[in-house]
């Protein structure tokens, strides 16, 4: 089963562009940082009161379109910000797939569990890659980094 959650960007939100932090004036803030296939990618950011915010939370208040697919331990994700563009199978053989990475402390490590798993701090960040199948080691996208006038 795929479920659709989020929207895709506002209007006149331009690919690799940075829009303005979600809910800003709250305490904490956290990110979305996705890497395409191509190199592009794009940073969002949310803001919360909590001690910790998560996975899922993050990623349906931030404006990131994405598919994800119901696992029996989380979801998987199929689709970040329309790559790829059409979804007829959820892990393609031979096809590139979404690595998920946590950034603590200005440090990214790969996830070993589902994003819907992931508990974020103020500055921590979920980074999506899409990367080549062959590509069994990938690389975290780049850090994230506070946005103007609404980052940790």
């Amino acid at each position: 089963m795929i479920v659709t959650a989020c929207s895709p960007p506002p209007a006149g939100t331009a690919a690799g562009q940075t829009i303005p932090c979600v809910n800003a004036s709250a305490a904490h803030h956290a990110y979305v940082v996705v890497q395409h296939l191509s190199g592009a990618g794009s940073q969002r950011c949310v803001g919360f009161d909590g001690a910790t915010i998560d996975g899922q939370a993050l990623m349906d208040q931030s404006g990131v379109q994405y598919l994800a697919h119901k696992l029996s331990s989380g979801q998987a994700v199929c689709q970040v910000d329309n790559e790829p563009q059409q979804v007829t199978e959820c892990f393609p053989q031979n096809q590139p797939y979404w690595a998920l990475f946590l950034e603590t402390k200005r440090v990214w490590t790969g996830s070993t569990t589902s994003f819907t798993e992931a508990s974020l701090h103020d500055g921590d960040a979920l980074g999506w890659h899409y990367v080549a199948a062959a590509d069994t080691s990938p690389a975290p996208p780049p850090l994230a980094h506070p946005l103007p006038g609404g980052g940790a």
